[in-house]
């Protein structure tokens, strides 16, 4: 709004002189009250985006700000996660090598194989 000229309220209000030949003073007042509503609209309409816009931007930056606090947390959940689970396997893998190791034959001839994988 800073390059605007004028506003409705000077628009309206303006004087114009008179002279032998010219306008008729009731055309031009009638046309200036036409610009008058029109302008009055865009000042309106050009406050209520700005509004818009500043509310928008706010949105955007507390989603972006929720974005940022949600992937950082789970980014270390799901690492947590993942070494967890390949240390668990990695764990139960070398308890059953060692128990193959240890007790050898014993454990292939066990009748009872609920310690088995």
């Amino acid at each position: 709004m800073e390059n605007v000229n004028f506003t409705p309220k000077e628009i309206l209000q303006k004087q114009f002189r008179q002279k032998m030949r010219g306008y008729d003073p009731d055309d031009v007042d009638s046309f200036l009250d036409n610009v008058i509503k029109d302008y009055d609209t865009f000042v309106k309409e050009n406050q209520r985006l700005q509004d818009e816009n500043e509310r928008l931007l706010a949105k955007v930056d507390e989603l972006t700000r929720q974005v940022q606090v949600g992937a950082s947390q789970p980014a270390a959940t799901t690492t947590s996660q993942a070494t967890s689970s390949v240390t668990n396997m990695d764990i139960l893998k070398r308890l059953s090598n060692l128990e193959r190791h240890v007790f050898g034959s014993q454990l292939d001839n066990d009748p009872n194989e609920s310690h088995r994988l």
